[in-house]
């Protein structure tokens, strides 16, 4: 991986928000809501060195440009977005282990994660938001706040699983969320909307209006109805 500085912004004690793109998308689409919305500011950049693949074009290739943007605005840090994630287990180690390197140059007071949660539940397009904690503590203030807890043990691949072990591992409390979805190969427009509002319930801040999301999310519905 490379790492670009390309402005030290003045920020001291933000939250940390950092997701890549995931089943649903659900990653992607929260990130790229939220930077859009807040209108941030890029100050690093995680770049692959050595891509694992090339983009046929038909008679023709392309490298690809895998790279992912820090962002900040006001008390905030955004990390990650765009498309796909490190493609060996070397490279996303590394990138957990730059978010948590910024993290401390910053005195970051948060971490949080998001992603996508598969599940049978019949959802009715009110799918909700499982959150999953760094340490017990944290986990009942989210029992007080009436979140949902993840219902069972699991695994959390992937960088917005590893992340909180990374924070865990250096002392930096870190919350995952992670929205419903029946199906993952799909963009889940509304396991994201769920996401945003609890980081909205999380951080007393409002992060932008979702009214472009819910039409995508319906969008989806005609075509597959059609």
């Amino acid at each position: 991986m490379e790492f670009i500085q390309t402005k030290d912004p003045s920020i001291k004690k933000p939250i940390i928000i950092a997701a890549m793109q995931d089943m649903g998308n659900v990653g992607s689409i929260v990130i790229n809501f939220i930077n859009q919305s807040l209108k941030t500011e890029s100050f690093r950049t995680a770049k692959v060195s050595f891509p694992t693949y090339v983009i046929d074009n038909g008679g023709s290739i392309d490298l690809p440009n895998e790279s992912w943007d820090y962002k900040y605005t006001d008390d905030l840090i955004i990390f990650g977005g765009g498309k796909g994630q490190p493609q060996n287990n070397n490279e996303l180690n590394l990138l957990c282990q730059d978010v948590i390197d910024v993290a401390k140059k910053y005195s970051a007071k948060f971490i949080y994660t998001l992603g996508g949660f598969h599940t049978n539940r019949i959802l009715k397009n009110e799918p909700k938001t499982y959150v999953t904690t760094t340490n017990t503590e944290l986990r009942k203030q989210m029992e007080k706040l009436d979140l949902d807890l993840t219902p069972q043990k699991s695994l959390i691949s992937g960088f917005n699983g590893l992340i909180l072990g990374f924070a865990k591992k250096h002392d930096i409390q870190g919350i995952g969320m992670y929205g419903e979805l029946n199906q993952p190969e799909i963009p889940q427009y509304r396991a994201a909307i769920s996401i945003i509002k609890t980081i909205e319930k999380l951080t007393f801040r409002k992060l932008g209006n979702t009214e472009e999301l819910d039409m995508l999310a319906k969008e989806i519905d005609q075509k597959f109805r059609n």
